[in-house]
């Protein structure tokens, strides 16, 4: 893994090398990468680095940013680029106001510091309320399709259901360990630590139930009261909105919003669930690899989670939003609205199809365009290939 080097490092890397003078700040899920791009990045670059992590079990304070600040002015002052990488930044409270008057006070040092972040919701809003017009905001998610069977030769199949963690795949053989590799020290780490620790929860059991439930249902439209009902120690609606929020600002779960142009959807109305990596939903599940291949409606369920997840991450940040769409027995799998237009994805894999959705919904809004992906349509592969953010014309 430290050799083969993500398309999104080499972006990351040349806007690195090329000294604007902005923070970078690399924001994504635990285990996808960030540290090992970080050192990617240092060893191209060959400046003096500076490189420290605040994830430790004890609590650390703005100091630590001053510290390891002078550590790389001291560096800078003999003339050459210094780097410093400062890894789990939310850890540190204050942290955007301690940088931000260093770096505002650098004068002509040639210092870049790239800083690394698991909580989106934390490092983003220290980046906005502190650091405005300072930064470059760079996105490191979970690993495609196609970087998994680069890297370690993964068949599409295989990355349905082990999803993309590349440091998990050397336990693939080994389908008891892999689980409980993703399950305690993945999920549970990322519950704990990025969402509980970051955050004041009143029902830490209800969170956790809900992440559970959402790896249960991939890919499925449950209204907040039928969750409410399937859960223990259940809230109101206004709370399970809130936690799927968290659980998503920690790149675990997504709940896409049902498409109703003009129309803000009532806090009854039932997101789509979306896993952000299929390893979450099949760990979690406690399914067999070979469910992939024997139980249609489990594998089409993961095939449609895996597209829509892999889209809500691609198109994150550009402009372009993803929804999907029902009335009564009629349903479209996705929607994805962009500047450019307006589409209407249907997925064709083991679950039962519905064209009759995608038909009214080209009926309702003609100006849309039909995509269908799968045996039929634009093949799985040929999809996760393709560049996603030119067809849908956004950056």
């Amino acid at each position: 893994m430290e050799d083969w080097i993500r398309p999104r490092t080499k972006e990351i890397l040349s806007l690195v090398s090329q000294e604007h003078p902005l923070i970078h700040a690399m924001i994504g899920p635990r285990q996808v990468g960030k540290s090992t791009a970080s050192r990617q990045i240092a060893k191209s670059l060959g400046w003096d680095v500076v490189m420290e992590s605040a994830d430790s079990p004890v609590a650390l304070g703005a100091e630590w940013i001053r510290v390891h600040w002078d550590r790389a002015v001291a560096m800078a002052r003999k003339g050459g680029p210094c780097l410093l990488v400062l890894d789990e930044i939310q850890k540190v409270p204050g942290w955007s106001e301690a940088l931000k008057l260093l770096w505002d006070a650098r004068g002509a040092l040639r210092i870049q510091v790239l800083v690394l972040g698991s909580s989106a919701m934390h490092v983003q809003s220290g980046l906005s309320e502190s650091l405005a017009g300072r930064f470059l905001l760079h996105r490191y998610g979970h690993w495609s399709f196609v970087e998994m069977q680069e890297a370690f030769a993964l068949t599409f199949d295989d990355w349905l259901f082990f999803g993309g963690y590349p440091g998990a795949v050397r336990l693939a053989r080994r389908e008891g360990l892999w689980r409980s590799y993703i399950r305690d020290s993945l999920a549970e780490t990322a519950v704990a630590r990025d969402v509980l620790q970051m955050q004041a929860i009143r029902k830490p059991t209800l969170l956790r139930n809900l992440f559970a439930l959402a790896c249960l249902h991939p890919a499925e439209c449950l209204s907040y009261n039928k969750m409410l009902g399937a859960l223990q120690d259940a809230g109101n609606t206004v709370t399970l909105a809130h936690y799927l929020h968290l659980l998503q600002s920690a790149w675990l779960v997504a709940g896409l919003e049902a498409w109703r142009p003009g129309i803000q959807s009532p806090r009854g109305s039932s997101p789509k669930l979306v896993v952000l990596n299929n390893a979450l939903a099949s760990a979690m599940s406690g399914r067999t690899r070979d469910a992939i291949d024997k139980d249609r409606i489990w594998s089409g369920r993961m095939t449609e989670n895996a597209i829509a997840a892999y889209l809500f991450q691609v198109l994150e940040g550009t402009g372009a939003e993803l929804f999907w769409w029902r009335d009564g027995s009629l349903e479209v799998d996705l929607v994805v609205r962009s500047p450019k237009g307006l589409w209407a994805i249907e997925i064709k894999s083991g679950k039962p199809e519905n064209p009759a959705g995608l038909r009214e919904f080209m009926k309702r809004w003609p100006q849309s365009v039909p995509m269908m992906i799968g045996p039929g349509g634009v093949p799985f592969e040929e999809f996760l290939r393709e560049d996603v953010r030119e067809r849908f014309g956004v950056d």
